[in-house]
């Protein structure tokens, strides 16, 4: 299967993404643990069925040193013995389903949850939090539409 689009050859793509990658290395270099951001992208991936943002969290992660166990335990990480509390809590945000999915009951990220996340994260770090998912987010279309192969870099020439 090939790409829908090329990537690399097109230049409101090239500017988009040199912009992006700057914004990422402002992600990258906060507080935030680098493998709790890996975690979070890895989840908002399987939430949305982006079989590029899986593959590409997962080699982040597989690359980074992390388990086996811990990497396939993200998509049922509330039962799995696997994460800190503090990862644990990151992963209940995007529960990236309370942001990412509508809420007929109002908000989506409660104060009780908010109260849990804050306990764990000062509000840089859960800012960056909300940064690195809004990162993967604003790619899923991009992948979703064009079909990137996974594994393939498809924004360099």
């Amino acid at each position: 299967m090939d790409a829908r689009f090329d990537y690399a050859g097109n230049p409101v793509a090239a500017k988009v993404v040199k912009h992006i990658v700057s914004a990422s290395k402002v992600v990258s270099d906060s507080p935030l643990p680098a493998t709790t951001r890996e975690l979070v992208q890895l989840r908002v991936g399987q939430i949305v069925g982006s079989t590029y943002h899986t593959v590409q969290q997962t080699r982040n992660l597989r690359e980074a040193g992390e388990t086996e166990e811990r990497i396939t335990a993200v998509a049922s990480w509330q039962d799995a013995p696997y994460f800190t509390d503090a990862e644990r809590v990151a992963l209940e945000l995007p529960l990236v389903d309370a942001v990412l999915t509508p809420n007929p009951f109002g908000e989506r990220v409660s104060d009780e949850l908010f109260a849990k996340e804050s306990a764990h994260y000062d509000d840089k770090a859960l800012l960056t939090l909300a940064m690195a998912m809004g990162q993967s987010c604003f790619f899923i279309p991009v992948t979703l539409i064009g079909k990137p192969m996974p594994g393939k870099a498809h924004w360099k020439k």
